[in-house]
């Protein structure tokens, strides 16, 4: 009997699916589509949430909420503390004229989410695992190592975050390293939660983030902003008087929303759930109720970073460092020393925020702030180290046991972390937020590509392959986001002023950069159909991966889920 067909009657949403039969440890070498990662998987690897089925074949919100949980735990991304201090820092710098940049930076990342997810409900692999078997050894350890960087960069934007949050909170008690040495033995008690059951552990992100609501909700409506502000702001594409100030924090808000390790975190997730891929109309169904679950999850991610931007537009846009330094005498418990005594502009971050907020709505109005940094904090480095565990999982095929991979994954991280909050000052810390978006938008390409050229390949996707929109469409956006975060990049860069011999190995390594980004591109090309570039030696000897790249398989079987895990030669493609 077929093990992805459900019971007939009394499956009900959440309910767990019986245990996967073993799986046979994958081959040491000749990586194929039939080689198989460790049993041990992450996340869901002890259960699998079954769809119920439905009489009808119209929507069901039965169906939708069995499907519920993978977007909300990619939304985090989206709500982490990097993401919320350029928020506050592009209120305070452009009010309200940003907003647009937003909305459109959201809208972009749901489109990219959704050919991620889509890779991974049709086959059945998350994009690590895909590119383990359709690139070359030397380039997918490339890959792995500029994920890890973008995911090293983003947890310590996380792990700082929630230090300073935990800083505030014990108002100076706990230093700032001590607050990262919480921070990492919380996430290893939390991780461990989905050993009570995967619907529990995504309801605890749904509280994380429904604190966050709350928090940022209750700002918003403390401070009252000008609504119509807001509302012109999100659909009017236009910065009149910007500066040039302005320009680069908009250009950092699209690199603080879409971060590359969020599209292997999201193909990943979406494994989570029972589906039946010998089905096409399962699959069909899957790609419609995760890109709905998606695009509830990234429209509520939006409105509380809207929250973010509008409290410090309307209270710290063109205020002076001695204005807010007057309203703090007010309290002489909190550290309004933060904001000298001159008349230059309030250059915000996190723990600045934290601060006007004491001081001109009232200690709890602080409280409140850091109670929602947080959960945004927590929730954030958590999924980070979901996104770590898959990526190595997927690219190097580990068969570690996974407190091992978890232990590993978050050393990787903390460890640079810890040294940076031990021997820096708060206002150091939180001076690095552009430079680590910096280090993040620099691996974009390693995850959009691939992701692109996944979904874009016939060979893969069979009938679900993107059509002429959808490539056209991702291409230019990567293109879009890609120069504008390059932009960014080159001037952080100017920013450091680095002497002539950094300067130069700067350029060397972004020679180097503009290379691999080449050989993606290519490798991209001929999984679009271009197999024209298949007569070059050069091509089919270095690009072309392990993979035939004449390999014809029914992409509805590609990763079968069925207890022998073997694939059927005699298929033919789906049309």
């Amino acid at each position: 009997m077929d093990n992805n067909k459900m019971s007939s009657e009394g499956n009900r949403e959440g309910e767990r699916a019986p245990p996967a039969a073993p799986t046979p440890s994958a081959p040491t070498t000749g990586a194929s589509e039939t080689t198989l990662l460790s049993p041990s998987a992450t996340y869901f690897a002890d259960e699998k949430i079954q769809i119920p089925e439905t009489d009808s074949s119209g929507f069901s919100f039965r169906k939708l909420w069995a499907f519920t949980g993978p977007g909300f735990l990619m939304s985090i991304a989206y709500l982490d503390p990097g993401n919320i201090e350029s928020d506050l820092q592009s209120g305070t710098v452009a009010q309200y004229r940003l907003l647009w940049v937003l909305l459109s930076a959201t809208v972009l990342g749901l489109l990219m989410q959704r050919l991620s997810a889509r890779l991974g409900v049709v086959t059945g692999l998350h994009l690590a695992e895909m590119c383990y078997r359709q690139y070359r050894k030397v380039p997918r350890l490339i890959l792995w190592i500029m994920i890890e960087i973008a995911i090293i960069g983003s947890d310590m934007q996380e792990v700082i975050g929630t230090a300073i949050a935990i800083y505030l909170l014990s108002n100076k008690t706990i230093p700032l390293w001590g607050g990262v040495l919480i921070t990492i033995v919380d996430t290893f008690t939390f991780l461990f939660l989905d050993k009570y059951g995967l619907r529990k552990l995504e309801l605890f992100f749904g509280l994380l983030i429904t604190i966050m609501g709350v928090t940022f909700g209750f700002e918003y409506i403390t401070s009252k902003p000008n609504q119509l502000g807001v509302i012109e702001g999100m659909f009017v594409p236009w910065c009149q008087g910007c500066d040039s100030r302005a320009l680069l924090q908009a250009v950092g808000i699209v690199g603080a929303v879409i971060m590359p390790h969020n599209l292997y975190l999201h193909s990943a997730l979406v494994k989570s759930r029972e589906i039946d891929r010998t089905r096409s109309e399962k699959i069909k169904d899957a790609n419609l109720y995760f890109f709905i679950e998606a695009a509830i999850a990234l429209f509520v991610s939006f409105i509380i970073n809207v929250f973010v931007v509008a409290v410090f537009a309307h209270g710290l846009f063109h205020k002076t460092n001695k204005e807010v330094h007057k309203l703090c005498t007010k309290y002489p418990s909190i550290n309004g020393s933060i904001f000298p005594d001159n008349d230059e502009y309030v250059e915000a971050d996190l723990y600045k925020g934290g601060i006007f907020l004491g001081c001109t709505y009232g200690l709890l109005a602080m409280y409140i702030w850091a109670i929602g940094i947080l959960a945004a904090g927590q929730s954030s480095t958590m999924t980070g180290t979901y996104a770590g565990q898959f990526t190595m999982e997927g690219f190097l095929n580990l068969q570690w046991a996974r407190w091992k991979r978890v232990l590993f994954t978050r050393t990787i991280a903390i460890i640079p972390t810890f040294c940076l909050a031990f021997f820096s000052h708060i206002e150091d810390l939180t001076g690095m937020n552009d430079l680590l978006n910096a280090i993040m938008s620099l691996q974009l390409p390693f995850a959009t590509i691939p992701t692109i050229a996944f979904t874009s390949n016939p060979q893969i996707m069979g009938q679900f392959v993107n059509g002429w929109f959808n490539k056209v469409a991702s291409i230019l956006l990567s293109i879009l986001v890609i120069t504008i975060n390059t932009y960014f990049v080159v001037q952080t860069m100017k920013d450091l002023h680095l002497q002539w011999y950094a300067l130069l190995v700067v350029i060397i390594i972004g020679i180097c950069y503009l290379i691999f980004c080449a050989y993606l591109v290519i490798h991209m090309a001929i999984s679009m159909g271009n197999t024209n570039l298949l007569r070059y030696r050069l091509v089919t000897k270095y690009v072309v991966g392990p993979v035939d790249s004449q390999l014809s398989v029914n992409p509805i079987s590609y990763s079968s889920s069925q207890s022998d895990w073997t694939l059927d030669s005699n298929v033919t493609e789906v049309a």
